[in-house]
């Protein structure tokens, strides 16, 4: 191996820490777990990079290391230490095992089937079926209230669709941090899910801040073309975050997966 295929591989890896970290906190529900696992998974393949090069995709490869350290600590959720982390934590116990996993890695990481089958160790068809049973599961266990904060007519008219099709209820749609605020003022939402730039160059994150001020255990969504400005490894980051343009399949699992994880007083379980 030659000096220069260290330094490519370690900076391939750092490419993609911050989609590692993504999935890890969709996937665990919780910001702190997820970081912790996608930490292991670092200081996993500083003792032992084979696993990371593995596949012939550096991203491939850092999701491979990544789930042989979540499999082998008994792929948990995030720590309990609410009453609703406990509900959430009972809803995930529902699913058929690995079907979760194989849903995040298709619909928020891009990975193909045969991608997920060798970041998993199955088969390509066990991948395809995970994804379906997952999708079926997520989208009967909880329905509720859906807030939209997106400037963009057209967009936001395309995601209230895709959201009422899931079985959600929309409570608004909101082009301003004012707008925002007032909307969810009058009728208290159960998942918001909001562009972070906005028609009068307000800020999406602004509005959402002041609304987790009164309403804190909102679930939020953001739906951006500009991921950068929330991945920056600073506190507080979203969960849940997706990147424009995006499919309908991409908030379909998104909004499943933050009701699921929420389990808030006002949903149906």
């Amino acid at each position: 191996m030659t000096s220069k295929e260290p330094r490519d591989f370690a900076a391939s890896v750092a490419a993609n820490v911050p989609f590692l970290r993504r999935y890890a906190r969709a996937l665990t529900g919780s910001q702190d777990s997820g970081d912790r696992y996608a930490a292991a998974t670092l200081e996993a393949i500083l003792l032992d990079d084979t696993p990371a090069k593995s596949g012939t995709d550096a991203k491939v490869g850092l999701f491979r290391a990544f789930h042989m350290v979540w499999s082998s600590a008994g792929a948990p959720v995030g720590e309990a230490d609410t009453h609703l982390a406990a509900r959430a934590q009972r809803h995930m116990a529902s699913l058929t095992p690995n079907t979760r996993e194989a849903l995040l890695l298709h619909v928020i990481e891009g990975f193909t089937t045969e991608e997920i089958a060798t970041i998993m160790d199955i088969s390509a068809s066990e991948a395809s079926e995970f994804i379906n049973i997952a999708r079926r599961e997520m989208e009967n266990s909880v329905t509720g209230k859906v807030m939209v904060i997106e400037d963009e007519a057209i967009i936001a008219m395309d995601i209230v669709s895709i959201v009422q099709d899931v079985g959600h209820a929309v409570t608004g749609i909101a082009r301003t941090r004012t707008e925002a605020v007032k909307l969810a003022n009058m009728q208290r939402p159960d998942l918001i899910l909001a562009d972070i730039q906005l028609a009068d160059n307000s800020s999406g994150i602004d509005a959402v801040n002041d609304i987790l001020a009164k309403f804190s255990d909102v679930p939020v969504i953001f739906i951006t073309a500009f991921p950068e400005r929330l991945l920056t490894g600073a506190r507080p980051e979203p969960a849940f975050l997706i990147t424009k343009p995006f499919s309908e399949e991409q908030v379909r699992s998104a909004v499943s997966q933050a009701m699921f994880f929420s389990s808030t007083e006002t949903l149906a379980a």
